[in-house]
Order: C-alpha cells, then structure tokens, then sequence
C-alpha cells in the first residue's frame, strides 16, 4: 500500500489555493491529505512559526503558493517591501522543508520574473538573462531566487524542489481590489460599479498591453500534476498558448459583454501600461500533455464575473 501524501498548501486560500481546494474536492484521491493554509494560521515571514506550522502537520509535500503580491501600482510603490518580505518567506518554507524532509515542494513563480529586454516567446531558459521590468523587480528578484534555491537545494542536498511559472491567472476567489489588484479582476470590479452607478468605465491605459491568461481551475489541474508526475528541477511555464493572448482591451470586452455593460468605455493613457508584452512559450508544457484542453476565455470570464456578483459582500476588494 503506497504511503499517503499529506500535501501543504501555503496561500491555500487565495486564488489558486482555492483553485486546488476546488479540484481536490472533485478527485477525492483517497492516497492524499490536503492542508490549506492561510495567513491566519501561521506568520511564514517567520522562522519558528514556519517550523511549528511543519511540526504540527508533518507534510510530505509542499505547494507554496504564499507571496506578498499586488498589481502594477502597488509593486512601483513597495519595491523594497516586495523583495525583502518574499525572501523571508520563500526562504522559510524551503528550508524547512528541507529540514522536515519534505519529498517535493512546488513553488510558484510568474512570467513578470523574465526580462524586460528580451526576444519572444520567452521559455524557462530564460529566465536569468537579463533584469526584469523596472515597475517590479523587487517581486521578480525575490522569485526568481526560488529557482536558485531549487538547484542548490538539489546540488547540496539532493532535494527534488521545483517551480511553475503561470501566465496571468484569473478565477473566482480573486483579489477584485480597484487600486492594487491584477488587471483582470480589477476590470471586473470597475465594470461592475460603473454599471451599478450608470458611469463610464475607465480603464487605466492604452488598452494595447498584451497578455496570456489562465482560468485558476485550469492552473489548479496543471499544478497537481506537476505534483504528481513532474520529476525536473527545472521549471515550468504553464500558460494557454501564444495564439489565445489577447491585449488588454479584448479583455476588457469579455469583462463588459459578460456583465451586459452597455455604458461608455474610457482608456486613460496618463496611466502606465507597464511591459507591453511578455508572450510565453508553452512548448515544453505541450510535450508533456498535448492533449490538456484550457477553458474558453469568455467562459472562463463569465464564471468569474458570476462568481463576483453572487460573492460581492464578501469577496476580496
């Protein structure tokens, strides 16, 4: 009889935590034992409150979802909060998994971690080429640190420790918060209050901005599967693929047409529109699973704006 897994989710209840209860709870696989945390249930900035957390739930593998995160304008604001705070964290949680022999931690990563100056798609090579986009490299750092700290973990110690690395990803449980959320979630949340008060809906920037999106159901699968099959250090772009990007104005018609919004639409160009792209290469994800079917954007879109209007008094914003 195989051991049972007890699996730790750190950020278990943020988006892609929630995500990954979603898709554990459909699959009741009786060989695993999930424990999702969250902020509530220990200090991960934290040494000793990262090893008692470990202590008390003795897991065999790790997920690490937590992080300081925030859009563009709160990353431009906190930079040096960004690197210092996801260093802590990131290494609190690798090295105690280390020293609790954890068999496998998956971290995640984003696509803001590649450089700023580089040629497109970009793919897991390379992903220390050069610095990343001045609006957030602070984050970027600190991330890209994890992957250094997979190889030296494995180099010293033998540890199989890895990394995903998602486009933009979007689902219920969000971050719908109007000044510091993603882009996503944020136009769901603008949308949503200038229909409320029949106002024009203002979109911060050119609308040209270009990015791939995943639906958090979708990560979710995919990162269970890294979990469970994925055997390389190296790690892994998990992305729809370069011909579903869209620019930031496409979807922001998703955003309006799933919500019925019919009022006056307004790009604010005063206002940053960070990196203009940052196309990602899913070829390596394809050759391990090129059958994996991504959920339609608009539908994916229009579960989550169902999402937000049904869950608005209590959701994040």
């Amino acid at each position: 009889m195989a051991e049972k897994k007890v699996i730790l989710v750190t950020g278990g209840t943020g988006l892609v935590g929630m995500g990954l209860q979603k898709v554990v709870e459909e699959e009741k696989t009786p060989d695993e034992s999930w424990v999702f945390l969250s902020s509530k249930d220990a200090n991960l900035l934290d040494r000793e409150e990262t090893r008692a957390i470990f202590a008390k739930h003795k897991p065999t593998h790790v997920i690490h979802l937590a992080a300081m995160v925030g859009g563009l304008f709160r990353n431009l604001r906190y930079n040096l909060d960004f690197l210092r705070n996801n260093i802590l964290m990131n290494d609190n949680v690798l090295h105690t998994s280390y020293e609790s022999g954890v068999k496998k931690v998956v971290s995640c990563l984003s696509t803001c971690i590649f450089p700023d100056k580089t040629s497109y798609p970009i793919d897991e090579t390379m992903i220390h080429n050069g610095p990343p986009h001045s609006s957030n490299f602070g984050y970027s750092y600190a991330k890209r640190l994890i992957d250094v700290q997979n190889h030296a973990y494995n180099s010293q110690h033998g540890c199989k420790f890895t990394c995903v690395i998602p486009t933009n990803v979007f689902g219920p449980h969000d971050n719908f918060n109007l000044e510091d959320g993603h882009v996503l979630p944020g136009l769901i949340h603008k949308t949503y209050v200038a229909k409320k008060n029949g106002t024009p809906l203002e979109i911060w920037g050119s609308g040209k901005p270009l990015r791939q999106f995943i639906y958090s159901l979708d990560l979710a699968r995919l990162m269970l599967w890294v979990l469970r099959e994925y055997d390389e250090i190296e790690p892994i772009i998990l992305s729809v693929d370069e011909k579903d990007e869209v620019s930031i104005k496409e979807a922001a018609e998703m955003v309006t047409e799933a919500f019925e919004f019919k009022g006056e639409v307004i790009f604010d160009t005063s206002r940053s529109d960070g990196q203009m792209k940052k196309t990602a290469s899913n070829s390596k994800l394809r050759k391990y699973l090129p059958n994996f079917k991504f959920t339609n954007m608009k539908q994916a879109v229009k579960e989550t704006v169902d999402w937000f209007q049904a869950n608005y008094d209590t959701s994040r914003k």
